[in-house]
């Protein structure tokens, strides 16, 4: 389907939103002179109101509201004079694809990349067209991989698709503008029919008399109704839009084999999925590891971390690589399925070019440490670049004795509060206050319910964990035990001496029913100087 043609249908879809509206007008016109000609004037009253009261929404969604416009684009706007290599690569692929190159680079924080175009007159005449690029996608990618999704990207520009996404934006945001208006006025309705039942509740109470059961039943029913008959179109509309952006991606495709490579941008793909997942994992597991403690990495390392990640899991990627999901195409996706996508495209005559890149994606930035934090700079809230920056080995000991400390606050807080230390906890053990202390800890209605050896054994378990990270915490902040940074796997806590093969035993002995805490006090003791012989 040409540009002209699909214009032509994303502007009748748009305007099906609009006739959708006359319609229901036409509607609630013929009720109204319906019950002119045959209802009771009395009826006829209440059904001119209710019919102005939905006619109002549905003239408002068609001619009052607007599609918001765009605030400043995202990322990180660079130049030609200052990424003068990736600006070249742009170009050369844009003229390989036959259209005309981005007026404008932005680098993004997102594993992704994007591009838009200013569209004018229904997308049948182009605008200032946007590359985004983003750079935890550059750090998993090499060279030719990045000029797969580059060549990919392009090749929308070339099959005009970019000139008609507004259009059928707006048209989705119209309709779901129009959806949530009707189910506002619902809810409203329903909040202001229990707030009036509640209130003739509160005068029976206050005149002896029994509360009623609060009912809305069929409150805001004609609202809800109105809402499921743009929600109707809606489904259409989204069918038929993103339908058409399933092709595009298949399109785009096609030509980024064409200029890139067959194997290249397969491998491309394959190779997205895996940046994709390892990059959701380190933002949990890492980057945001402190945040919670005002914690962040150091600067250009927020998005540019996962490139440790990626190099110290290589096998795993790998897998990833290999197993593509096999999800089933939904009629509301954007995009086919990865394993589709690369199905066709492994499906096509071998080109003979190799898969093999020239170096990695990031290579082609002037200098991409200095990339990476000033995307961080443009992209991270205030609040975020107001935190305390470390290196990772700090990042993550700070960040995990910090757990371990938070770890301990249910203790502390069921022995006397946040000032109780653990010498003044194992004094109160000692003095047979164990038991009582766990009586104050939070438990289950089970546990709750329990006494005598069976409530020990329920509380146990707590107490040993909540000792646990009381003696983990004093061993952290004495110096005698250290969590340390693994990119291969989760953070290790590394304790001096022989204290990890004690530590066990103590803490049993601890909380055992006739409890010593003897062992913890040994194991917690000054270590004695060395003597000279």
């Amino acid at each position: 389907m040409g540009a002209t043609l699909r214009a032509v249908r994303a502007f009748v879809l748009l305007s099906g939103f609009y006739l959708l509206g006359l319609g229901l007008l036409a509607l609630l016109g013929a009720v109204d002179w319906a019950s002119w000609v045959w209802a009771p004037a009395a009826v006829r009253l209440k059904i001119f109101v209710l019919t102005v009261v939905l006619a109002i929404p549905v003239v408002r969604g068609m001619f009052m509201l607007r599609t918001p416009r765009d605030g400043e684009p995202g990322g990180l706007l660079v130049s030609e004079a200052d990424e003068p290599r990736l600006w070249a690569t742009v170009r050369e692929l844009a003229g390989q694809v036959g259209t005309r190159a981005p007026d404008e680079i932005r680098l993004t924080p997102d594993v992704n990349a994007a591009v838009s175009e200013d569209a004018r007159f229904l997308g049948l005449l182009g605008g200032r067209r946007r590359l985004f690029l983003g750079l935890p996608l550059m750090a998993g990618l090499d060279e030719a991989g990045l000029r797969a999704v580059l060549a990919h990207e392009l090749g929308h520009y070339g099959n005009a698709d970019t000139r008609l996404s507004a259009l059928t934006v707006r048209g989705r945001v119209q309709v779901g503008r129009m959806i949530a208006m009707f189910h506002a006025k619902a809810d409203a309705k329903v909040a202001q029919e229990r707030a009036r039942q509640e209130k003739k509740s509160e005068k029976r109470v206050a005149k002896g008399k029994s509360a009623k059961e609060v009912d809305t039943t069929g409150t805001g029913v004609t609202y809800r109704v109105m809402a499921k008959i743009y929600s109707a179109y809606g489904r259409l509309y989204l069918r038929a839009t993103l339908s058409g952006a399933r092709r595009q991606e298949l399109a785009a495709d096609l030509a980024a084999a064409r200029i890139a490579g067959r194997d290249a941008t397969a491998r491309a793909l394959r190779e997205i999925h895996a940046i994709d997942a390892a990059h959701d994992f380190y933002l949990s597991s890492y980057a945001t590891l402190g945040t919670e403690f005002g914690l962040l990495p150091a600067r250009g390392e927020v998005f540019g971390g996962v490139r440790h990640l990626l190099a110290a899991r290589a096998g795993e990627l790998a897998g990833l690589r290999e197993e593509l999901p096999q999800e089933p195409a939904s009629p509301y996706d954007s995009h086919p399925p990865v394993a589709e996508r690369v199905a066709r495209i492994e499906a096509l005559p071998d080109d003979g070019r190799s898969a093999e890149g020239t170096g990695p994606a990031l290579g082609l930035l002037t200098d991409p440490e200095a990339a990476l934090a000033a995307v961080e700079d443009v992209s991270l809230t205030p609040e975020a670049q107001r935190m305390r920056r470390l290196a990772w080995p700090e990042l993550v000991h700070e960040s995990m004795s910090a757990r371990v400390a938070q770890g301990a606050e249910e203790l502390r807080t069921a022995a006397g509060g946040a000032a109780v230390t653990l010498p003044g906890l194992l004094d109160a053990i000692d003095a047979g206050s164990l038991w009582e202390i766990a009586g104050r800890l939070p438990k289950s209605e089970e546990a709750a319910a329990a006494s005598g050896r069976v409530a020990r054994e329920f509380a146990r378990p707590a107490l040993r964990r909540g000792l646990s990270a009381m003696v983990t915490d004093e061993l952290l902040r004495s110096g005698r035990a250290r969590w340390e940074l693994s990119w291969s796997g989760p953070a290790t806590l590394h304790l001096a001496d022989d204290t990890a093969d004690r530590l066990p035993a103590a803490l049993d002995a601890a909380t055992a029913d006739r409890p010593d805490t003897g062992p913890l006090r040994a194991l917690l003791a000054p270590a004695a100087p060395a003597t000279a012989h």
